[in-house]
């Protein structure tokens, strides 16, 4: 019957089982595909994959040129979601991101001329060169996927992304992003210049013509795996092995602020998403200790005295993952 929820809880594993396979075919279609433009970015791609599954947002960072805006593009194609993108620049406006109502002069009335944010992928590009204002006007639409304008609460397509590039703090006309922001990206992936092997193959790829990439998503194959991504499996024991993780950050003496729930959630989500995408239909030990630096490393603060000494928030993580004991799988309940 429809309304068992034993019966309703089978369907959903028995499909999830089903998907598994095909997602990790799926995942590597995705990789081939980008790689027919940006070449050495597998890793970065698949931690878009993640975010993408997660129903989550990336924060993209590196210097200029090492190809964040095209390889966010050519992952926006794929996708095949109505795409756009925006320069952010420091007199942009929160307008010009959400959009404003104007006055049409025909009808003698205010129209709604809606923002560049009203789409499925927005590439925010360079996002830390406008002040925070504008920054802010980004906050409702990453966490409520809406958008309210003069008093009128408007919906976001589905599914929502935002992927937001920026350039390194050091840089001349940058604004560091305020930590309430930050915490609304599911991800921080860092591009770094790539080896030399594949800034060779870059040269000769470049040397002809690039391939036109196919679409292998349409929004409704995206909303429908996002669902089943809350299905994966995941021992109790787990749960405790990721709230083990944000209590430890949270009393670590080289951070002044740790984990708030909110990332041991994001970190749940990753992890199952991860899974889907390895083709499991449940996650482990390992889906959570890889992409906690990628879910964690921009959420936690380090005290100015642990800067100065050269520490940063990955190092951090990368202790609590060397410190945090993995406890053994098996039937039990949660500590209290």
């Amino acid at each position: 019957m429809a309304g068992d929820p034993g019966l309703n809880s089978m369907t959903n594993a028995e499909q999830l089982r089903d998907l598994a396979p095909q997602m990790r075919e799926l995942r590597d279609r995705v990789l081939a595909e980008i790689g027919k433009v940006v070449v050495g970015m597998s890793e970065v791609t698949h931690q878009f994959l993640i975010a993408l599954l997660a129903g989550g947002h990336v924060l993209l960072e590196g210097v200029p040129g090492v190809a964040k805006t095209t390889l966010s593009k050519t992952f926006a194609r794929v996708l095949g979601t109505q795409y756009q993108r925006l320069q952010f620049t420091p007199d942009l406006l929160p307008s010009d991101v959400t959009g404003t109502y104007v006055l049409d002069r025909k009808q003698n009335e205010f129209v709604l001329r809606k923002g560049p944010i009203f789409c499925q992928v927005l590439l925010a590009d360079e996002i830390n060169r406008a002040p925070a204002k504008t920054q802010s006007a980004l906050l409702e639409a990453m966490q409520e996927n809406q958008v309210t304008i003069e008093g009128t609460t408007l919906p976001l397509p589905q599914p929502f992304m935002v992927l937001a590039t920026q350039n390194p703090i050091e840089h001349e006309g940058v604004y560091r992003l305020p930590e309430a922001q930050l915490d609304r990206f599911l991800l921080r992936v860092t591009m770094g210049y790539p080896q030399r092997y594949d800034e060779l193959a870059m040269l000769r790829l470049h040397s002809h013509p690039l391939m036109e990439v196919e679409q292998l998503f349409t929004a409704e194959q995206i909303l429908d795996i996002q669902w089943q991504v809350a299905h994966v499996h995941g021992e109790d024991v787990l749960l405790e092995y990721i709230i083990d993780l944000a209590e430890a950050s949270r009393n670590h003496p080289d951070l002044s602020l740790g984990a708030s729930p909110r990332a041991a959630l994001c970190l749940l989500r990753c992890a199952r998403a991860r899974a889907l995408l390895d083709g499991r239909h449940y996650f482990t030990h390992e889906d959570v200790q890889a992409v906690a630096p990628s879910v964690l490393g921009h959420r936690l603060i380090v005290r100015p005295e642990a800067e100065v000494e050269g520490k940063q928030s990955l190092d951090v993580v990368r202790e609590l993952l060397n410190t945090v004991p993995v406890l053994e799988m098996g039937p039990r309940k949660l500590r209290r």
